[in-house]
């Protein structure tokens, strides 16, 4: 479980459930928060995205450019000493260009249940019907879920893969590695949030 042989075969059976289309079509796209520092010094402003956020939020911000349609931010502040998620997304997708007026914020929200819950209201409120959801590929099969829980359909658009589609031997996939607990302890993480909803919900 601590090396990249088992880790990265537990991360990649998550990550190839969902591909993202070539030609996506919507009118709207949720961005999912993953975490953000509340203090920390940045460019324009305090405040980043973790790693994982980051790389959800640049595909957003692509697949914006592209479609020109609103994108709504969905994430709160998790913890009293992290940043509100969606604020951050906020001012960085204006600092890479994105129009105020083509930004939504769901600011409320502590997990991928309560995404669900918050950004079908806005959904609802403003009529869209065809959302498009970015978030990390490992942590799509478990969002889609909570999406479908609430009643709300979306075309799945995966980003921050965190290993290759194929797999490849070598000796060092078999030596321990932070990185390989790191993806085991992720894996292992959104199985169990699925069977939770799949029992408790």
């Amino acid at each position: 479980m601590t090396t990249p042989y088992v880790s990265d075969g537990l991360i990649r059976s998550l990550e190839s459930q969902y591909r993202p289309i070539q030609n996506p079509t919507g009118d709207v796209i949720i961005m999912l928060g993953g975490g953000a520092t509340g203090d920390t010094p940045d460019i324009d402003g305090i405040g980043h995205l973790s790693g994982s956020a980051a790389n959800r939020l640049l595909t957003a911000a692509r697949l914006q450019k592209r479609l020109n349609v609103p994108v709504i931010v969905s994430g709160g502040k998790v913890f009293e000493d992290t940043g509100t998620e969606a604020l951050i997304a906020q001012r960085m997708l204006l600092s890479l260009g994105i129009p105020q007026d083509k930004i939504i914020i769901e600011d409320q929200s502590l997990n991928t249940t309560q995404n669900a819950l918050y950004v079908k209201q806005i959904i609802e409120q403003r009529h869209y019907e065809q959302p498009i959801l970015v978030t990390s590929a490992f942590h799509m099969p478990r969002s889609v879920i909570n999406f479908h829980k609430v009643g709300l359909a979306v075309e799945p658009y995966p980003a921050d893969y965190k290993v290759n589609a194929n797999s490849s031997a070598s000796l060092f996939k078999f030596l321990p590695s932070d990185g390989a607990i790191y993806n085991t302890c992720t894996a292992l993480r959104e199985y169990l949030g699925m069977i939770a909803l799949e029992f408790l919900h």
